[in-house]
């Protein structure tokens, strides 16, 4: 997110460069990158002859290469984008000859999905290196980072979020940014002239149950709740759809794992800073209480214990050593989690 900033702010301060070449595993920065530039870099009167959309699956890179070399028609730049261009495949390493001969009037835009250039090829080291080009990675976030990657996108909304309505919003999107994006979107125009938004905005509109959810069985469990996890339990197996078994045991096999983790680091370093710890762990120093909750609830033993079930009943769930229904194997996996 630091670096799209940084890129924003560079078109502003410094102009455009003739080469972006917009790479990575997540779509999402990549698909904003390309919007931004389709909208502001070419006016609306002289976008039908000085921009140029194309798509990789149906051109060569010699293709893309003519066309940037083209001078634009009226104007003083032209814009050519190049979707998909990870379609080009192996071809891609022809872009190399365009910077023999670089068009200075051409803003020539790559955005090659899901994957990387080959560092080890002249093409990524020269953009790389090259004065005119800009190579943007855009990376996966990863789980750790999701809560606070969401908490920047609304705030640079010009909204605020509930700690509780975030981590629904994690825990129920996952890390597909695109979507999270669409339904913060949905939730600003509702909002109007408000500005939180709460987790009863979220459970109204997004369709996600404030009370039952794994966000809040594993609350249960971290504080010893085991009335509220067999409540969440007994919701979930009504609607398995929306609560698939390996998600629950995907989420809870997490926890304990950094459950036991959170054990060894305190038992080595007991005075150890609690902003160190969550780093440690991977999460958002907001959740380190329920860690340290939790701590006090399952012993390190009892913990690996715990993890051990998870496997289990992750493994029966696929149909392992059993045939057991989803409502049964949940109760099974909240009676040994507890007892």
């Amino acid at each position: 997110m630091s670096e799209l900033k940084k890129m924003l702010t560079s078109f502003k301060k410094e102009g455009y460069k003739p080469v972006y070449f917009l790479m990575g595993e997540e779509p999402y920065f990549i698909d904003f990158l390309c919007d931004y530039f389709t909208e502001n870099v070419i006016s609306e009167e002289e976008k039908s002859f000085n921009q140029v959309i194309l798509y990789g699956k149906d051109v060569t890179v010699n293709d893309v290469i003519s066309q940037a070399r083209q001078y634009p028609f009226m104007g003083d730049k032209m814009l050519v984008v190049v979707k998909e261009a990870q379609d080009l495949g192996k071809t891609i390493d022809q872009l190399v000859d365009y910077f023999k001969a670089i068009q200075p009037t051409t803003i020539l835009v790559f955005c090659y999905k899901y994957k990387n250039l080959d560092k080890r090829k002249e093409l990524y080291k020269t953009l790389s290196k090259n004065e005119n080009a800009v190579l943007f990675e855009s990376a996966k976030v990863k789980d750790y980072q999701l809560e606070a990657w969401i908490k920047s996108f609304v705030n640079d909304n010009g909204l605020e979020i509930e700690p509780k309505a975030v981590a629904m919003l994690a825990e129920f999107l996952g890390n597909d940014l695109s979507k999270i994006a669409n339904e913060i979107g949905k939730i600003k125009i509702i909002l109007n002239q408000n500005k939180l938004i709460t987790a009863d905005l979220i459970e109204q509109n997004i369709g996600i149950s404030k009370e039952y959810n794994n966000f809040e069985l594993i609350n249960a469990v971290a504080y010893n709740n085991e009335a509220k996890a067999f409540q969440i339990a007994k919701y979930f197996a009504l609607n398995t759809k929306n609560n698939p078994l390996v998600v629950t045991t995907a989420l809870l096999y997490n926890f304990f794992s950094r459950l036991l983790q959170y054990h060894g680091i305190t038992y080595k370093n007991a005075g150890a800073n609690p902003a160190e710890i969550a780093k440690q762990l991977g999460i958002n120093p907001y959740g380190l209480k329920d860690y340290q909750a939790a701590s006090k609830v399952y012993p390190m033993k009892k913990v690996s214990q715990n993890i051990a079930v998870i496997r289990e009943i992750d493994l029966k769930g696929k149909g392992v050593n059993g045939s057991l229904s989803h409502d049964d194997l949940l109760k099974e996996l909240i009676i040994k989690l507890f007892r």
